[in-house]
């Protein structure tokens, strides 16, 4: 599939009456030295969902005559580089979805910094500033990453029951979004440890092992984030390694012995609905839950989140969800995780 450039016309006297074109892009194998273009001390902005955060880029005095600094976002799963932001120092225009929650810092005339407010899931990634200054354009690749958890995900029917475009919806039902490779890989340093194969946002399939063992590709392989490379997305079938990140709520334990629509209106009474397993592991990784109790989740799993291992908690080492997985949501009783935005 050809690399598609998402670019949007722009007029420098009334920036209305553009439309978005379809170009491919070139990236020159050497780019020039930079010299309108500062380049930035830190070329990783850290943030969490929910916060404002500002990817820099700065201009060089003196500025060159009837530039313009173009934003956009490079989405590798899509195969394209989307416009975010045009201006022309005086003048700018929002385009997209993204374009409602970015502005200029514009903190000084030479500052063409971005500014992404409420970050979304989808707002992780690899954005490019970019001087558009005749033939001497210019650009710098930033990268947006968000504080997170990885965690593996499967249906109540089994391992390996989604495709491509299933892993994405199962993602997004559960307060998450599917996780990219390097996400993934980040996971798998801090001791992700899982034998399934599971999808990755770029459409490819891998797994995390720490412990070496024999029904994970044997003991003679290295640790590591074991890849099954690009797969069909409609036709081929594993599970979905999912992503979140902090969220704007709690997540609290009601006790009692409930079956899981007495476990709904539990939580309904009390102004919560149940939380989703994205909600689980992020309140376990941001707010430090930690609950002995098994209690269900909105996709029918009965969880707990262990932040202290102990005795009677699982019995494994390590923190972690641990998980009991479907049981019958009309015969089995347990307690219930709430959510609530309040």
């Amino acid at each position: 599939m050809h690399h598609l450039l998402v670019l949007a016309s722009f007029c420098l006297s009334s920036l209305s009456g553009s439309s978005a074109i379809y170009q491919r892009p070139t990236y020159p194998a050497t780019p020039p030295p930079l010299q309108h273009l500062l380049e930035p001390i830190n070329k990783i902005v850290h943030t969490q969902r929910g916060a404002t955060a500002t990817l820099p880029c700065v201009l060089q005095a003196p500025l060159p005559h009837n530039y313009k600094v173009r934003w956009s976002k490079v989405e590798p799963a899509e195969y394209m580089e989307v416009v975010i932001l045009i201006t022309n120092g005086v003048h700018h225009k929002t385009y997209g979805p993204l374009g409602s929650r970015v502005r200029l810092r514009h903190s000084h005339r030479y500052d063409a910094s971005l500014t992404i407010s409420n970050v979304a899931l989808d707002d992780d990634g690899r954005y490019r500033c970019q001087l558009i200054n005749g033939l001497e354009d210019e650009s710098l690749s930033l990268v947006l990453q968000l504080d997170g958890v990885v965690f593996p995900y499967q249906t109540s029917h089994g391992r390996y029951r989604f495709n491509y475009f299933e892993a994405k919806q199962a993602c997004q039902g559960q307060d998450s979004r599917l996780a990219t490779y390097g996400q993934l890989y980040k996971a798998w340093t801090e001791g992700l440890d899982w034998c399934n194969a599971g999808w990755v946002m770029e459409g490819t399939v891998h797994y995390p092992i720490i412990n070496s063992r024999e029904p994970c590709g044997g003991r003679l392989l290295l640790p590591g984030v074991r890849s099954y490379g690009a797969k069909d997305k409609s036709k081929d079938r594993f599970d979905a390694f999912c992503f979140s990140s902090a969220v704007k709520g709690r997540v609290y334990f009601i006790r009692g012995h409930l079956n899981f629509k007495e476990a709904a209106l539990a939580c309904q009474k009390d102004g919560a609905t149940i939380a989703k397993v994205g909600q689980l592991y992020a309140a376990w990784k941001f707010s430090q839950l930690d609950r002995c109790d098994g209690g269900w989740l909105d996709d029918g799993s009965v969880r707990y989140p262990i932040i202290t291992p102990r005795t009677g908690c699982g019995g494994l080492p390590d923190p972690g969800i641990r998980s009991f997985g479907f049981p019958s949501k009309l015969r089995k009783k347990y307690g219930v995780y709430c959510f609530s935005v309040k």
